[in-house]
């Protein structure tokens, strides 16, 4: 079953390290299976008081594929560079069939 990781991006303090995490991310996520759904982008809020700032959306072909990738050696070193780098929020989300 797919997942999805999504990122919240609220802040961006240290602009020279997130083009370094930007530079070498994407190897890592397809490394993993990994696929970006969306990054950045217009969001229209609806409902409730949410106003996400700069949603990244990465899809992976399971949730523990999700968190090997999240938790690997190859993005251990980017990781730390966008945790110093932004302010925001991450969740990970089981993919579940809708059903009647």
């Amino acid at each position: 079953m797919s997942a999805y990781c999504f990122f919240d991006i609220l802040e961006v303090t240290e602009p020279e390290k997130m083009e370094i995490y930007r530079e070498g991310v994407l190897s890592t996520v397809e490394h993993y299976g990994g696929r970006y759904l969306t990054v950045g982008g217009q969001c229209d809020v609806v409902e409730g008081q949410w106003q996400p700032v700069f949603p990244v959306l990465i899809e992976f072909p399971s949730l523990e594929q999700a968190h090997r990738w999240y938790d690997s050696e190859e993005y251990r070193e980017l990781k730390a560079l966008r945790l110093e780098a932004t302010r925001g929020n991450t969740v990970f989300i089981e993919g579940n069939e809708f059903r009647r």
